[in-house]
């Protein structure tokens, strides 16, 4: 019996006992990869069929300089892309909106119209490639932008792979970059399912998001719990507008965080799969084995990354990625290691890269489907991660709902429990962090950071005043009143969005016109 001082728990506060035996997981059933309730793995064979994915994140100052950045990673063995989008991009503002000034570029890429979307996509074959878009409140017209520009290519917008975030109910518990009320924008998530179902078959509709959950301070169990609950709206939301489970299940995929507790992380992916196969069963009837499955991309721990000594990032993020690859991953991105000083170098970028590189080809990493599966230890917090996680949807449910629960303030107030928690560990030294409150030592040498362009601002600027200077003024009007005719009825949105952007309306013009009629989401008037 260990001492009560020796007690050891996760960041879920769950116990972890010295040691496991047999009797721990007497009743356990994981059954196999590519079956029914899918803990192991969503495929027979795993990565033995196909590798995961290796989808660097990336964007900065304007698409000139990103699409450099996305030519460079493919040519030394990216096998997808993942665009980052600026804040002004996220929050539907044009770069020459005057909320915008000083932010253009500086977390990803500024895009304001067709034009800039043809100029970062330049020379990418888009029917050979994946892309994942990091874009919420406005997913719906970039990923219209990426269709026009795919059309522009020759490519038909069937043979279009890839995600489009698109999940705005975390936005409003962790993130923050929201524009409209929940309500329209879950109008707007299930408008662009619809439309993908006719026109974007291949298309990932959305990324329910735990990742950025986490990254604002949630222990695992919430955010397996919340991602799911999200997932449950989603899903219910659809069912409400007429479609089927079996088919728009198959186009839905999760986004979550590989953090630092390896053997918790790993169990934490088993179990997402277990719960969501469960409800996609039991709840919303889905008897199609690929709706079922539940299907996720994993990114390493932005907030675990610290400024003091930047080279043990490295080491966090090789085993944040390994726990991603034996939780079974279908795409997973590793974070440089100076992003907790700057946007990631090109020399950050490549290591990066190769970790992903040798856990694929050298530590054996696409060997087997489920390496850990059946060790005690593991399958016992498998089981634990299941019952906390599925209590707190259970509790969600109680309060209405996903989007009822964040309208009450709940999801929020749980997560900011959490994080002071995490907080008040680490300034009294009971959880180590290695270099920052044990290990410490005083600062060595200066590392290369990342150094924006200051023109780039400039010359974006420049590109969509020419835009709105050279396009039919009054078609571009017209194509406009269309938008908010469609927000105030209640057709699919889609259309008349894709014929605003052909004719070379801005994504700050078209939000606008959404503004007037949904209006925005004010959270400081919110419970």
């Amino acid at each position: 019996m260990a001492k009560a001082e020796d007690r050891r728990e996760t960041d879920s506060g769950i116990e972890v006992k010295p040691v496991y035996t047999a009797e721990d997981v007497a009743a356990a059933e994981a059954g196999r990869p590519g079956e029914y309730p899918f803990t192991r793995g969503p495929y027979p064979d795993m990565y033995r069929g196909r590798p995961w994915t290796i989808r660097q994140y990336a964007g900065f100052a304007s698409a000139e300089e990103t699409n450099a950045r996305f030519r460079y990673l493919l040519e030394r063995g990216q096998t997808g892309l993942s665009v980052a989008f600026d804040l002004p991009t996220q929050l539907g503002l044009d770069s020459d909106d005057e909320r915008a000034t000083g932010e253009v570029g500086r977390t990803g890429v500024a895009i304001d119209s067709l034009a800039d979307m043809e100029i970062l996509f330049d020379s990418i074959p888009l029917g050979e490639v994946s892309t994942s878009m990091t874009i919420n409140a406005p997913a719906a017209l970039l990923l219209l932008l990426y269709e026009l520009v795919a059309e522009g290519q020759g490519v038909p917008a069937a043979e279009l792979r890839g995600t489009v975030q698109n999940d705005i109910l975390k936005e409003y518990v962790a993130r923050g970059n929201y524009i409209f009320p929940p309500r329209p924008s879950m109008r707007i998530t299930t408008d662009l399912f619809a439309y993908c179902d006719e026109r974007l078959p291949k298309w990932n509709t959305i990324s329910i998001s735990g990742y950025h959950i986490r990254e604002a301070g949630s222990t695992a169990v919430q955010e397996l719990g919340f991602t799911l609950a999200h997932g449950i709206a989603y899903c219910q939301a659809a069912v409400d507008a007429g479609l089927s489970p079996d088919e728009f299940g198959e186009r839905l995929s999760f986004f979550f965080n590989a953090h630092n507790h390896f053997f918790q992380e790993v169990a934490k992916f088993r179990a997402a799969r277990t719960l969501w196969a469960r409800i996609m069963s039991e709840r919303f009837g889905a008897t199609n084995p690929k709706a079922q499955a539940l299907r996720f991309h994993a990114q390493t721990g932005g907030s675990t990354l610290t400024a003091q000594q930047p080279e043990n990032n490295i080491v966090r993020v090789a085993i944040q990625a390994l726990s991603a690859v034996c939780g079974g991953a279908q795409s997973i991105h590793t974070n440089g290691y100076d992003e907790a000083l700057a946007l990631p170098s090109e020399r950050a970028a490549r290591i990066a890269l190769r970790t992903q590189q040798v856990l694929a080809h050298e530590a054996g990493g696409t060997d087997t489907a489920d390496p850990l599966g059946g060790a005690y230890f593991l399958e016992t917090l498998t089981r634990e991660l299941e019952e906390r996680a599925w209590a707190l949807i259970e509790r969600v449910d109680e309060l209405g709902g996903a989007v009822a629960a964040i309208e009450q303030g709940f999801t929020q107030h749980e997560i900011e429990d959490a994080a002071y928690e995490h907080e008040r560990r680490l300034e009294s030294g009971e959880k180590v962090l290695v270099g920052v409150n044990r290990f410490v030592e005083e600062e060595g040498g200066e590392i290369e950071l990342h150094r924006l362009d200051p023109a780039a601002e400039g010359r974006q600027l420049e590109r969509t005043a020419r835009v709105r200077a050279e396009r039919d003024a009054s078609a571009a009007e017209a194509a406009l009143g269309r938008v908010r005719d469609a927000a105030h009825g209640t057709e699919n949105l889609f259309p008349p969005m894709r014929e605003a952007l052909a004719a070379c309306c801005t994504v700050g013009e078209i939000c606008n016109a959404l503004r007037e009629e949904f209006g925005t989401y004010d959270a400081q008037h919110a419970p």
